[in-house]
C-alpha cells in the first residue's frame, strides 16, 4: 500500500517530501544553495504573498503648480532630464536615492561577484552595505591575503573606484561579528581611513532581516567547516546522514527598548567619527524600534520588508512571516529622518512608491547581485542608469523635480487611514464669465 495512498485537495507532494527528508524539507532544495536567491512574494513554485507595493498606483495630477515654478526657473518647459535625484542618505551624499543592500557571508554573495558589485557601486558613488558574518566566515584580510571573500577586499574594491565626495560604506555587525570585533578592526584599518576621514564610513547594527525576522543568519557548509565553525555558530546536521552538508546558524541577538537605545549610544561613544545605521526586520513593533533608533541618534534606519531577499531561509518564513514593506513604511511614517527601504527593489516604479511612503532611499540587493552576475564590469552600472531613467520619468510625470517632493498624495490604493486628504487648501470658487462681460 506504501506510496499508493492519495489525498485529494491536499498538498500531498509536500507531505511526502517531508516524510522522505524530515527537517530538510522545511528549507529550500539543497542543490540551490549558492546558486539561487530567495525572498517573499516572488519565489517560483510558491504562493505569492499579498504585496501592496505592487497594487499601489502612481497618479499624476492634471494641474501642476510645481511645474510652473520649474518652468519659470528654467525659462522653458521642464523635462524629465531636469529632475534631480541626488540624495543625502544616512550622512552620505549619493547621486541617486539608492543604496546597495547588505551582501553577507554566503557563497552566493561573497567572492568575485560580491567584489564586482563593490567596484561598480563605488564607481557610481552609490553607498554600499557589507553584511554580517563576513569576518567570522571568511576573515578580515588584514594580512594582505588573496582571499576574495574577505571584508577588507570588498572595502578596497569599493574605495578604489569611489569619486570624491560621494558614497560611503556601512559595515553591518551581528552578535558573532561583535565577538570578532569587526567594527574595531574596520575603525583602526588604514584601508578604511579615507572613508573615516571624509565622513563616509558607517556601522550598521543589525536587529534582523526581512526574509527571516526573528532568526539569525543561516548558511550551508561542509561538515568539516561546520565543525570548525562551532563556537561562534550553531551547527545542525539537518540534511540527514546522506549528505556531508550541515546548516550553520548565527544567533538572532536579543534586544529590548533599553538595550537598543544603549547600544546606539555606545556605538556613538566608541566610534565618534562613524555614522550610525540600524537595520530592522519587518516586526509588528517596527514603529517603536525605529523611533528609539532615531531618538538615540541613528543617522539612518534600514527597513527590510517581508519581500526582502536572502541566500538561505526556511520556506515558511519567506511565505508567512513578517510585515510587507508598504505596511512597515505606513506604520513608521518616517518624516524628515532617514529611512532606507528594501524588499524586492529592482526598478524605478517600486522605488518611487517607497519614496512616496516616506523612505529617503531604497536598497538594491538581489537586483544588484544579478546585474553584476550578468556583466561583472557594467551590469550594475547599467541597472542603476535604467533605474535613474525610470525615476526621472516618473517624478517628472508627477510634476515634481526632486526626490524629496514625492509624497502620499501621489499614490492611489492606500488604506483610508493612510491616504492623504486630496482637497486643495483654500480652494477658490469658479466663476463663469457672462458673455456680455469683458473678460
Amino acid at each position: 500500500m506504501t506510496g499508493k495512498l492519495t489525498a485529494a485537495g491536499f498538498p500531498e507532494d509536500l507531505v511526502r517530501a517531508r516524510a522522505r527528508s524530515g527537517p530538510a524539507a522545511a528549507l529550500p532544495a539543497l542543490e540551490d544553495y549558492a546558486l539561487a536567491m530567495f525572498g517573499g512574494s516572488d519565489t517560483p513554485g510558491r504562493e505569492a504573498a499579498h504585496d501592496m507595493m505592487d497594487t499601489l498606483r502612481l497618479v499624476p495630477p492634471i494641474l501642476m503648480p510645481r511645474r510652473l515654478e520649474k518652468l519659470i526657473d528654467l525659462g522653458r518647459e521642464p523635462l524629465y532630464i531636469d529632475v534631480a535625484l541626488d540624495t543625502e542618505v544616512g550622512g552620505f551624499n549619493s547621486p541617486l536615492p539608492l543604496v546597495i543592500s547588505a551582501l553577507g557571508s554566503t557563497n552566493l554573495t561573497g567572492g568575485h561577484i560580491g567584489n564586482a558589485v563593490a567596484r561598480q557601486a563605488g564607481r557610481r558613488g552609490v553607498p554600499m552595505v557589507i553584511g554580517e558574518n563576513v569576518v567570522p566566515s571568511s576573515g578580515y584580510g588584514r594580512l594582505g591575503d588573496a582571499d576574495h571573500r574577505s571584508l577588507r577586499t570588498r572595502i578596497s574594491a569599493y574605495c578604489a573606484e569611489l569619486p570624491d565626495g560621494l558614497g560611503g560604506v556601512a559595515v553591518q555587525q551581528s552578535t558573532e561579528d561583535a565577538d570578532a570585533e569587526v567594527w574595531n578592526l574596520v575603525y583602526s584599518d588604514p584601508t578604511a581611513l579615507p572613508l573615516l576621514e571624509s565622513g563616509r564610513l558607517a556601522f550598521e547594527l543589525k536587529l534582523g532581516q526581512g526574509a527571516k525576522p526573528g532568526l539569525g543568519g543561516m548558511s550551508v557548509v561542509d561538515a568539516p567547516d561546520g565543525t570548525a565553525a562551532e563556537g561562534p555558530f550553531t551547527v545542525d546536521p539537518v540534511f540527514g546522514t546522506g549528505t556531508s552538508r550541515v546548516l550553520r546558524s548565527a544567533t538572532p541577538g536579543t534586544f529590548t527598548q533599553e538595550i537598543l537605545h544603549r547600544q546606539i549610544i555606545l556605538m556613538r561613544n566608541n566610534f565618534p567619527r562613524a555614522r550610525i545605521w540600524v537595520k530592522l526586520p519587518p516586526g509588528r513593533d517596527i514603529a517603536t524600534a525605529a523611533g528609539i533608533a532615531w531618538a538615540a541618534g541613528a543617522d539612518a534606519v534600514t527597513v527590510d520588508g517581508a519581500e526582502a531577499g536572502t541566500g538561505w531561509a526556511p520556506l515558511s518564513f519567506m511565505d508567512h512571516v513578517g510585515l510587507p514593506l508598504a505596511e512597515c513604511l505606513m506604520r513608521i511614517a518616517p518624516g524628515d529622518v532617514c529611512c532606507i527601504a528594501s524588499g524586492r527593489m529592482w526598478e524605478g516604479t517600486r522605488a518611487i512608491k517607497a519614496l512616496a511612503l516616506g523612505a529617503r532611499a531604497v536598497g538594491l540587493g538581489r537586483a544588484a547581485f544579478l546585474a553584476a552576475d550578468e556583466d561583472p564590469e557594467r551590469g550594475l552600472l547599467n541597472l542603476l542608469d535604467c533605474c535613474a531613467f525610470e525615476m526621472r520619468l516618473l517624478l517628472s510625470a508627477l510634476g515634481k523635480y526632486t526626490v524629496a517632493e514625492v509624497g502620499r498624495e501621489d499614490l492611489w490604493g492606500l488604506p483610508p487611514a493612510a491616504a492623504p486628504v486630496s482637497t486643495p487648501a483654500n480652494p477658490q470658487p469658479i466663476r463663469t464669465i457672462d458673455s456680455k462681460e469683458t473678460p
